[in-house]
């Protein structure tokens, strides 16, 4: 039976979305500042609809494959602001540990590019989802069943904290005092979607940056001297409003790297290794673009 606690946060959650994107809609378009365009909005919407969909094709097979792993747990959280609390700060460091891999190896980057292919930043792009992510992302949440964390409740916390990574997706909200220490801010999430060469692969977190913070891969906008921000990928795709090309291109750049004249082994890496990796040097990885910028300073 499906749980009640999703009916009501889909209750509470959409309304909340329409209001929000309505008034920014409304403030972009009173201040001039173009952040939205038909095209984009409606391949968010698109996007979000394939992830949506094949989410709860699989959800069945999801809480049971959760809930095998918990028919072995070893922890019992009698407490219930502990168990909850603990839920929350577990969730939110396998979704950082999940996004990291997704932005350090390339065959998980091929899925969750369609995220970051944007070159606009509002509320929508929350929902310009990465569509096979539903196919891998509760693996991630082996150990939380295993730590006595029923399945319901895992996608439950999962799904609350989407709606706050959500709501950071804004340009609308500048910095936000204290919060900025150890929470994920739309300041900090902005960093995150830049192009920037400092920025990329920064700011993992979806509900706290304090896990950047302690894994080394936290920027601040503060950061960024004498240019704007950049949003989008370093370089943008052809034809950004294609339905096919928008979820594929980069499956189809990996397979145009795997028919060059190269070794098994060297396939291999451009399939698995960083966005970027090349054994020729003809395309470099983030933390090179990063080396090479501080050798230009």
């Amino acid at each position: 039976m499906e749980d009640y606690k999703q009916t009501l946060l889909l209750l509470i959650s959409t309304p909340l979305y329409a209001i929000l994107i309505g008034i920014e809609i409304l403030l972009s378009t009173l201040h001039h500042r173009k952040l939205y365009t038909v095209k984009d909005t409606l391949i968010n919407v698109y996007l979000s609809s394939l992830n949506f969909g094949l989410e709860l094709l699989i959800r069945i097979f999801c809480l049971g494959f959760l809930a095998y792993f918990f028919s072995y747990h070893f922890v019992v959280i009698d407490n219930p602001w502990m168990y909850w609390i603990a839920l929350l700060l577990l969730q939110d460091i396998a979704f950082y540990f999940e996004h990291r891999v997704d932005h350090y190896c390339r065959f998980f980057w091929a899925v969750h590019v369609t995220h970051h292919s944007s070159e606009k930043f509002n509320l929508t792009i929350g929902f310009r989802s990465s569509v096979f992510q539903p196919l891998y992302r509760f693996v991630y949440f082996i150990p939380l069943a295993l730590l006595g964390f029923k399945p319901l409740d895992i996608m439950f916390i999962y799904s609350a904290t989407q709606i706050y990574g959500i709501l950071i997706h804004t340009q609308y909200i500048n910095k936000l005092g204290f919060l900025e220490y150890f929470m994920a801010t739309p300041s900090h999430h902005r960093v995150h979607h830049a192009s920037n060469t400092i920025f990329l692969d920064k700011n993992m977190g979806m509900v706290f940056i304090i896990w950047d913070k302690i894994f080394g891969t936290f920027a601040s906008e503060d950061d960024l001297k004498n240019e704007q921000i950049r949003f989008g990928l370093t370089k943008n795709i052809d034809r950004p409003h294609h339905p096919v090309d928008i979820v594929f291109h980069e499956w189809r750049n990996i397979a145009d790297d795997l028919k060059k004249d190269i070794p098994f082994t060297t396939k291999l890496k451009y399939v698995f290794m960083p966005p970027g990796w090349s054994h020729d040097g003809s395309r470099k990885t983030s933390k090179q673009l990063r080396e090479d910028l501080l050798k230009q300073q």
